[in-house]
């Protein structure tokens, strides 16, 4: 909004060029989005606690958890204000690449609400059933990965329009430009085309994956939300990098036009974390719950896969791979073990992982820390492939 407004006035009032530059209304972005957070938090803290929206603590849990129990939930909806609000103000709203994110996010935002809602408010402990909930991330997954084959090949809805009727009359045999490989890092020239169909399955599994990975994470006081602002910080560079043909090609990254647009809505997803950090740092005054959850790490997955980063993504987000994988083993195991010998058992004390660890007599608060420590380091690791290639 504010882009448009300085477009038309910037010939009166030459300060309002500053606007054209992605790096200028990155920081406003990120600022913006953490006043709002700062100010609304206390009045969405006091709204989440008059609905009764407390969270449900598990009984066979660490038992330091027990005294969580009635803390309001769903407080991602204070990350959704925060970057919607600043996104809209500050990000250039003719991008094709900040509206298919905004939608991904505020879509996945929409199925954790009701399934955050449905357990609080109704007291239903299985909320949105697991075949419901796969069946609507799905849904969106699949429409943003098929948009997502055509968009980052081309440079416009227009041109995307043509490239898609042409893959149609090719018989669904037309390739993508190697812009839409899958890069492998670390190497100069190493990448795998994917094709539509390959790039469609890819992008479903990366959006809905990081997504529901970001959920599994999310399960003590900070946990998840500062890895998401460092990997989101991380995935904004790439976007800038991306973005820019002189950067792209002294880096040997695709170069995707549009694309550092996104630096904008990472900006305002970090500005809006810290918000959210502040009231969620232990002991949380508010937990963010599915609405939030599901819609960040939706995003990541969004931004990773515009700016050709999944194994990047994969590097930087190592926390959200461990936490998933520590629950498909334990499930896997228990199912086998159950099946072979009668009785289930288990490879950790508890899952997800951070949870083993407690039972292992680690404080939560090391817990936390130790796995934001962990991320850093692994982002540095996903932002040194830039130049060792």
């Amino acid at each position: 909004m504010l882009v448009w407004l300085a477009q038309n006035f910037q010939q009166d009032f030459g300060f309002l060029r500053l606007f054209n530059f992605i790096t200028f209304r990155a920081v406003f972005a990120t600022l913006t989005a953490l006043l709002i957070g700062m100010i609304a938090g206390p009045a969405v803290i006091r709204m989440l606690t008059r609905m009764k929206v407390g969270q449900a603590v598990r009984t066979d849990g660490p038992q330091t958890h027990l005294i969580k129990s009635g803390t309001p939930t769903m407080g991602g909806v204070l990350i959704l204000i925060g970057i919607g609000i600043s996104t809209l103000l500050w990000a250039d709203l003719s991008n094709r690449f900040v509206w298919i994110v905004l939608i991904v996010t505020l879509g996945f935002g929409a199925i954790g609400w009701v399934d955050d809602y449905r357990k609080v408010v109704y007291r239903d402990p299985q909320g949105m059933r697991s075949r419901e909930k796969y069946f609507w991330q799905s849904l969106i997954g699949l429409v943003a990965a098929f948009y997502l084959a055509f968009s980052v090949s081309e440079v416009s809805n227009m041109k995307v329009f043509d490239l898609f009727v042409a893959w149609v009359r090719s018989g669904f045999s037309l390739d993508l430009p190697p812009k839409a490989d899958l890069i492998v890092p670390f190497f100069k020239t190493v990448s795998y085309p994917l094709g539509v169909w390959g790039f469609i399955a890819l992008t479903y599994f990366v959006i809905v994956g990081t997504s529901n990975a970001v959920n599994l994470t999310d399960g003590l006081d900070g946990l998840a939300i500062m890895p998401t602002v460092l990997v989101g910080a991380a995935l904004g560079l790439f976007a800038y990098l991306t973005g820019n043909a002189a950067y792209a090609k002294y880096l040997f990254i695709p170069h995707i036009p549009g694309a550092g647009e996104l630096l904008i809505f990472c900006g305002a997803m970090g500005g809006a974390g810290l918000a959210f950090l502040w009231y969620n740092a232990y002991p949380a005054q508010v937990f963010m719950g599915d609405v939030g959850a599901l819609a960040l790490g939706g995003a990541l997955g969004t931004i990773a896969v515009i700016v050709r980063q999944e194994i990047v993504l994969f590097i930087m987000g190592g926390i959200f791979v461990v936490e998933t994988l520590s629950v498909m083993i334990q499930v896997a195991y228990f199912k086998y073990t159950k099946k072979r010998f009668g009785t289930g058992r288990r490879v950790l004390l508890m899952a997800p992982l951070h949870h083993h660890y407690e039972q292992k007599g680690w404080k939560e608060t090391q817990v936390v820390v130790r796995f934001w420590i962990i991320t850093m380091m692994l982002v540095l690791l996903g932002l040194s492939t830039l130049k060792l290639r």
